[in-house]
């Protein structure tokens, strides 16, 4: 995408209700759920759960 497009896309989205930037939210974060790296992550992180490796929750939110 060139600057001037995402700077076009930056701009319209700045003009949306806060409803309207919930839902493209929403869209951006399920097209990241679909993406293979994303999926890879996850099994790993489960994968390390199941075998009894956990994080406590303040470490949990550092990463996000």
């Amino acid at each position: 995408m060139s600057t001037t497009a995402m700077l076009q896309l930056k701009q319209n989205l700045s003009r949306l209700s806060e409803r309207e930037r919930q839902e493209v939210s929403a869209f951006l974060h399920r097209l990241k759920q679909e993406s293979p790296a994303w999926q890879k992550e996850m099994t790993r992180r489960m994968s390390e759960m199941d075998a009894g490796k956990k994080i406590r929750l303040p470490k949990t939110l550092a990463r996000a």
